[in-house]
Protein backbone atom coordinates (compact mmCIF):
# COMPACT_ATOMS: atom_id res chain seq x y z
CA UNK A 1 0.00 0.00 0.00
CA UNK A 2 1.44 3.65 -1.08
CA UNK A 3 1.53 5.56 2.03
CA UNK A 4 0.94 9.44 1.29
CA UNK A 5 3.68 11.73 2.16
CA UNK A 6 1.58 13.41 4.77
CA UNK A 7 1.36 9.89 6.42
CA UNK A 8 4.50 9.15 6.77
CA UNK A 9 5.34 12.69 8.21
CA UNK A 10 3.07 11.49 10.65
CA UNK A 11 4.56 7.98 11.21
CA UNK A 12 8.32 10.18 11.74
CA UNK A 13 6.73 12.01 14.57
CA UNK A 14 5.45 8.88 15.96
CA UNK A 15 9.15 7.85 15.98
CA UNK A 16 10.70 11.20 17.17
CA UNK A 17 8.14 10.61 20.15
CA UNK A 18 9.85 7.43 21.02
CA UNK A 19 12.37 8.39 21.02
CA UNK A 20 11.80 10.80 23.78
CA UNK A 21 11.81 13.99 21.26
CA UNK A 22 8.92 16.61 21.43
CA UNK A 23 6.92 18.10 19.07
CA UNK A 24 5.27 21.67 18.57
CA UNK A 25 1.66 21.91 19.60
CA UNK A 26 0.14 23.73 16.67
CA UNK A 27 -3.77 22.29 16.64
CA UNK A 28 -5.73 21.54 19.19
CA UNK A 29 -8.10 19.15 18.34
CA UNK A 30 -11.08 18.92 21.31
CA UNK A 31 -11.16 21.35 23.70
CA UNK A 32 -13.44 22.58 26.60
CA UNK A 33 -16.09 24.94 25.87
CA UNK A 34 -14.28 28.41 28.01
CA UNK A 35 -10.36 27.86 26.42
CA UNK A 36 -7.60 30.14 29.04
CA UNK A 37 -4.47 29.61 28.92
CA UNK A 38 -3.29 28.10 32.26
CA UNK A 39 -1.03 30.12 34.68
CA UNK A 40 1.45 28.50 37.13
CA UNK A 41 0.74 28.56 40.78
CA UNK A 42 -2.96 30.30 39.97
CA UNK A 43 -4.50 27.95 38.01
CA UNK A 44 -2.34 24.89 37.92
CA UNK A 45 0.35 23.90 40.51
CA UNK A 46 3.38 21.58 39.14
CA UNK A 47 5.63 19.61 41.98
CA UNK A 48 9.35 18.49 41.42
CA UNK A 49 10.39 15.65 43.63
CA UNK A 50 13.66 13.76 43.53
CA UNK A 51 14.65 10.41 44.32
CA UNK A 52 18.32 10.39 44.88
CA UNK A 53 20.90 7.42 46.08
CA UNK A 54 24.08 7.11 46.97
CA UNK A 55 26.58 4.29 46.67
CA UNK A 56 24.99 2.30 49.61
CA UNK A 57 21.53 2.90 48.18
CA UNK A 58 20.47 4.98 50.79
CA UNK A 59 17.79 7.41 49.84
CA UNK A 60 18.54 11.13 50.49
CA UNK A 61 15.60 12.74 52.57
CA UNK A 62 14.97 16.18 54.26
CA UNK A 63 13.35 17.05 57.47
CA UNK A 64 10.26 19.48 57.12
CA UNK A 65 10.76 22.79 58.46
CA UNK A 66 6.56 23.58 57.79
CA UNK A 67 4.74 23.64 60.82
CA UNK A 68 2.03 21.17 59.42
CA UNK A 69 4.70 18.58 59.10
CA UNK A 70 7.75 19.67 61.52
CA UNK A 71 10.41 16.89 62.33
CA UNK A 72 8.87 14.94 59.83
CA UNK A 73 11.17 13.64 56.59
CA UNK A 74 10.33 13.26 53.15
CA UNK A 75 12.31 13.08 50.08
CA UNK A 76 13.23 16.15 48.33
CA UNK A 77 10.21 18.60 46.29
CA UNK A 78 7.80 21.34 45.93
CA UNK A 79 6.36 23.52 43.93
CA UNK A 80 7.77 24.91 40.48
CA UNK A 81 7.85 29.08 40.47
CA UNK A 82 7.56 31.20 37.30
CA UNK A 83 9.49 31.26 34.63
CA UNK A 84 11.65 28.09 35.46
CA UNK A 85 11.71 24.49 33.11
CA UNK A 86 11.03 21.73 35.36
CA UNK A 87 14.75 20.39 35.20
CA UNK A 88 15.60 23.91 36.76
CA UNK A 89 13.10 23.54 39.39
CA UNK A 90 14.03 20.09 40.86
CA UNK A 91 17.48 21.14 40.97
CA UNK A 92 16.57 24.33 43.35
CA UNK A 93 14.24 21.95 45.23
CA UNK A 94 17.20 19.80 46.39
CA UNK A 95 19.65 22.54 46.75
CA UNK A 96 17.20 24.25 49.04
CA UNK A 97 16.22 21.59 51.16
CA UNK A 98 19.35 19.06 51.02
CA UNK A 99 22.06 21.47 50.37
CA UNK A 100 23.34 19.10 47.36
CA UNK A 101 23.69 19.77 43.55
CA UNK A 102 22.09 17.24 41.34
CA UNK A 103 21.13 16.39 37.96
CA UNK A 104 18.22 14.60 36.99
CA UNK A 105 18.82 11.10 35.15
CA UNK A 106 15.11 10.21 33.91
CA UNK A 107 11.75 10.77 34.62
CA UNK A 108 10.62 8.16 36.79
CA UNK A 109 6.79 8.60 37.54
CA UNK A 110 3.72 11.49 36.43
CA UNK A 111 1.19 11.87 38.95
CA UNK A 112 -1.99 14.07 38.36
CA UNK A 113 -5.26 14.72 40.29
CA UNK A 114 -6.38 16.33 37.11
CA UNK A 115 -4.73 19.56 35.05
CA UNK A 116 -4.63 21.69 38.28
CA UNK A 117 -2.56 19.34 40.49
CA UNK A 118 0.68 17.11 38.46
CA UNK A 119 3.66 16.13 40.22
CA UNK A 120 7.11 15.01 38.20
CA UNK A 121 9.30 12.47 39.77
CA UNK A 122 12.81 12.44 38.95
CA UNK A 123 15.61 9.98 39.70
CA UNK A 124 18.34 12.13 40.43
CA UNK A 125 22.47 11.97 40.95
CA UNK A 126 24.21 14.10 43.26
CA UNK A 127 26.83 16.03 41.49
CA UNK A 128 28.26 18.74 44.24
CA UNK A 129 26.99 20.20 47.33
CA UNK A 130 27.37 19.50 51.20
CA UNK A 131 24.34 17.39 53.11
CA UNK A 132 22.08 20.07 54.78
CA UNK A 133 23.05 19.30 58.58
CA UNK A 134 21.09 21.12 62.25
CA UNK A 135 23.07 24.35 61.68
CA UNK A 136 21.69 25.39 58.29
CA UNK A 137 18.06 24.91 59.09
CA UNK A 138 15.86 27.53 57.67
CA UNK A 139 11.80 28.03 56.48
CA UNK A 140 13.02 25.24 53.55
CA UNK A 141 14.11 22.80 55.75
CA UNK A 142 15.60 21.38 58.91
CA UNK A 143 18.26 19.40 57.56
CA UNK A 144 19.23 16.19 54.94
CA UNK A 145 19.78 12.78 55.98
CA UNK A 146 21.07 9.48 53.65
CA UNK A 147 18.30 6.99 54.86
CA UNK A 148 19.12 3.27 54.48
CA UNK A 149 15.02 2.23 54.52
CA UNK A 150 15.20 -0.18 57.24
CA UNK A 151 16.18 2.52 60.05
CA UNK A 152 13.11 4.23 62.12
CA UNK A 153 12.34 7.85 60.30
CA UNK A 154 8.96 9.45 60.92
CA UNK A 155 7.62 10.28 57.56
CA UNK A 156 5.58 13.17 56.31
CA UNK A 157 3.82 10.94 53.83
CA UNK A 158 3.82 7.08 53.18
CA UNK A 159 3.22 7.73 49.59
CA UNK A 160 7.20 8.37 49.02
CA UNK A 161 7.71 4.66 49.62
CA UNK A 162 6.91 3.79 46.33
CA UNK A 163 8.77 6.39 44.71
CA UNK A 164 11.76 5.09 46.43
CA UNK A 165 10.89 1.39 45.27
CA UNK A 166 10.23 2.97 41.72
CA UNK A 167 13.51 4.58 42.26
CA UNK A 168 15.30 1.29 42.96
CA UNK A 169 14.23 -0.68 40.40
CA UNK A 170 14.78 1.80 37.71
CA UNK A 171 18.39 1.26 38.97
CA UNK A 172 18.35 -2.33 38.78
CA UNK A 173 16.58 -3.05 36.05
CA UNK A 174 15.61 0.33 33.88
CA UNK A 175 11.66 -0.57 32.21
CA UNK A 176 11.67 2.69 30.38
CA UNK A 177 14.23 4.96 28.33
CA UNK A 178 15.87 7.89 29.57
CA UNK A 179 13.32 10.95 29.39
CA UNK A 180 13.69 14.27 30.31
CA UNK A 181 10.96 17.11 29.36
CA UNK A 182 11.63 18.80 26.13
CA UNK A 183 11.44 22.75 26.47
CA UNK A 184 8.63 23.28 24.29
CA UNK A 185 6.05 26.07 25.00
CA UNK A 186 2.26 24.90 25.12
CA UNK A 187 -0.25 27.05 27.24
CA UNK A 188 -2.35 24.74 28.27
CA UNK A 189 -2.54 21.18 29.68
CA UNK A 190 -2.37 18.77 26.39
CA UNK A 191 -2.43 15.34 26.04
CA UNK A 192 -0.98 14.22 22.15
CA UNK A 193 -2.21 11.06 21.44
CA UNK A 194 -0.63 8.05 19.85
CA UNK A 195 -3.71 6.18 19.83
CA UNK A 196 -3.56 2.31 18.69
CA UNK A 197 -5.66 -0.49 17.96
CA UNK A 198 -3.64 -3.61 17.52
CA UNK A 199 -4.47 -6.99 16.07
CA UNK A 200 -2.87 -9.54 14.65
CA UNK A 201 0.35 -7.96 14.31
CA UNK A 202 -1.20 -4.94 12.74
CA UNK A 203 -1.61 -1.49 14.32
CA UNK A 204 -3.79 1.27 12.92
CA UNK A 205 -3.32 4.94 14.98
CA UNK A 206 -6.61 7.48 14.94
CA UNK A 207 -5.09 10.76 13.10
CA UNK A 208 -7.20 13.71 12.64
CA UNK A 209 -7.29 14.88 9.18
CA UNK A 210 -7.60 18.81 9.00
CA UNK A 211 -5.66 21.10 8.25
CA UNK A 212 -3.36 17.84 7.65
CA UNK A 213 -3.10 14.51 9.30
CA UNK A 214 -2.06 14.44 12.67
CA UNK A 215 -2.23 13.05 15.77
CA UNK A 216 -5.39 14.23 18.25
CA UNK A 217 -4.00 16.59 21.03
CA UNK A 218 -6.75 16.91 23.57
CA UNK A 219 -7.14 19.97 26.21
CA UNK A 220 -7.16 18.14 29.77
CA UNK A 221 -10.53 19.82 31.76
CA UNK A 222 -10.48 20.46 35.65
CA UNK A 223 -12.83 18.24 36.18
CA UNK A 224 -11.63 15.48 35.24
CA UNK A 225 -8.03 13.20 35.24
CA UNK A 226 -5.69 14.50 32.76
CA UNK A 227 -5.79 11.32 30.71
CA UNK A 228 -9.33 11.52 30.75
CA UNK A 229 -8.45 13.95 27.11
CA UNK A 230 -7.80 10.22 25.75
CA UNK A 231 -11.31 9.30 26.43
CA UNK A 232 -12.81 12.54 25.16
CA UNK A 233 -11.03 11.87 21.29
CA UNK A 234 -12.38 8.36 21.28
CA UNK A 235 -15.88 9.77 22.14
CA UNK A 236 -16.24 11.94 19.70
CA UNK A 237 -14.32 9.98 16.98
CA UNK A 238 -16.64 6.42 17.98
CA UNK A 239 -18.65 7.34 19.76
CA UNK A 240 -21.22 4.05 19.14
CA UNK A 241 -18.26 1.65 19.22
CA UNK A 242 -17.25 3.89 23.18
CA UNK A 243 -18.70 1.56 25.74
CA UNK A 244 -17.41 -1.44 23.91
CA UNK A 245 -13.80 -0.20 24.31
CA UNK A 246 -11.23 0.62 27.14
CA UNK A 247 -9.13 3.46 26.82
CA UNK A 248 -5.64 2.75 28.41
CA UNK A 249 -3.24 5.55 28.67
CA UNK A 250 -0.05 3.62 28.82
CA UNK A 251 2.54 6.03 29.76
CA UNK A 252 4.13 9.12 28.79
CA UNK A 253 6.39 8.93 25.54
CA UNK A 254 7.94 12.67 25.95
CA UNK A 255 6.79 15.54 28.29
CA UNK A 256 7.19 19.16 26.70
CA UNK A 257 6.97 22.71 28.80
CA UNK A 258 9.01 25.94 28.31
CA UNK A 259 7.13 28.60 31.42
CA UNK A 260 9.34 31.52 30.07
CA UNK A 261 6.36 33.68 29.67
CA UNK A 262 3.71 33.61 32.76
CA UNK A 263 0.15 32.75 32.03
CA UNK A 264 1.06 32.20 28.34
CA UNK A 265 3.55 29.40 28.26
CA UNK A 266 2.68 27.66 31.23
CA UNK A 267 1.28 24.64 29.54
CA UNK A 268 2.32 20.98 29.73
CA UNK A 269 2.02 18.78 26.71
CA UNK A 270 1.84 14.84 27.44
CA UNK A 271 3.34 12.97 24.77
CA UNK A 272 1.13 9.72 25.31
CA UNK A 273 0.73 5.84 24.43
CA UNK A 274 -2.80 4.86 24.29
CA UNK A 275 -4.72 1.31 23.48
CA UNK A 276 -7.74 1.51 22.91
CA UNK A 277 -8.71 -2.06 23.51
CA UNK A 278 -11.93 -4.81 22.84
CA UNK A 279 -13.93 -5.31 26.18
CA UNK A 280 -14.52 -9.15 25.84
CA UNK A 281 -17.28 -8.82 28.16
CA UNK A 282 -20.12 -7.10 26.72
CA UNK A 283 -23.92 -6.64 27.19
CA UNK A 284 -27.09 -5.75 25.12
CA UNK A 285 -29.63 -3.16 25.82
CA UNK A 286 -31.37 -5.57 28.27
CA UNK A 287 -28.00 -5.66 30.27
CA UNK A 288 -27.82 -9.71 29.09
CA UNK A 289 -24.21 -10.75 28.68
CA UNK A 290 -23.92 -11.43 24.52
CA UNK A 291 -20.60 -13.13 22.80
CA UNK A 292 -17.71 -10.97 21.99
CA UNK A 293 -17.32 -11.19 18.09
CA UNK A 294 -13.19 -10.29 16.76
CA UNK A 295 -13.41 -8.37 13.63
CA UNK A 296 -10.09 -7.77 13.76
CA UNK A 297 -10.20 -4.02 12.55
CA UNK A 298 -10.36 -1.11 14.54
CA UNK A 299 -14.07 0.52 15.29
CA UNK A 300 -15.81 2.00 12.38
CA UNK A 301 -14.99 6.23 12.78
CA UNK A 302 -18.21 8.11 12.90
CA UNK A 303 -17.09 11.51 12.68
CA UNK A 304 -15.34 12.89 9.44
CA UNK A 305 -12.91 14.48 11.20
CA UNK A 306 -11.19 11.53 12.08
CA UNK A 307 -9.73 8.18 10.25
CA UNK A 308 -7.67 5.44 11.10
CA UNK A 309 -4.25 5.03 9.54
CA UNK A 310 -2.82 1.36 9.21
CA UNK A 311 1.03 1.87 10.11
CA UNK A 312 2.95 0.64 7.21
CA UNK A 313 6.67 0.85 8.92
CA UNK A 314 7.75 -1.74 10.14
CA UNK A 315 9.95 -0.86 12.25
CA UNK A 316 7.49 1.35 13.61
CA UNK A 317 4.80 -1.17 14.28
CA UNK A 318 7.04 -3.40 16.12
CA UNK A 319 8.14 -0.55 17.85
CA UNK A 320 4.78 0.42 18.97
CA UNK A 321 3.69 -3.62 19.49
CA UNK A 322 6.58 -3.91 22.31
CA UNK A 323 5.64 -0.85 23.85
CA UNK A 324 1.55 -1.77 24.52
CA UNK A 325 2.46 -5.42 25.10
CA UNK A 326 5.12 -4.36 27.79
CA UNK A 327 4.23 -0.62 28.48
CA UNK A 328 8.50 0.21 28.96
CA UNK A 329 7.25 4.17 28.75
CA UNK A 330 7.15 6.40 32.05
CA UNK A 331 4.13 5.47 33.79
CA UNK A 332 1.43 8.11 34.41
CA UNK A 333 -0.71 7.44 37.22
CA UNK A 334 -4.14 9.68 37.61
CA UNK A 335 -4.95 10.22 41.86
CA UNK A 336 -8.08 11.95 40.55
Amino acid sequence: MEVKEEEREVEEQIERLFKGEGSEVTTLDVVPDQLRPVALRKTVSYIVCAVVFNDKEEVLMVQEAKQECYKQWYLPAGRMEERESIQEALRREVKEEAGLDCEPITLLLVQEQGPQWIRFIFLAKVTGGSLKTLMEADQESLQACWWDRKSPLPLRGRDILRLIEAGLQYRQAPGHQVTLPVELSCSYVVQRLVLTFTSQHQVWVLLVKAPAPHLPCAVAVKTHAVIWAANMVVQEAVPSSYYDHEVNTLGVLSLQHQGRQPGKTDGVCFNTLVALVPDRVQRNEDGDRVDWVETNQPPPVENPRYHWYKVQNEALREGILEKTKNSSIVPIQSLY
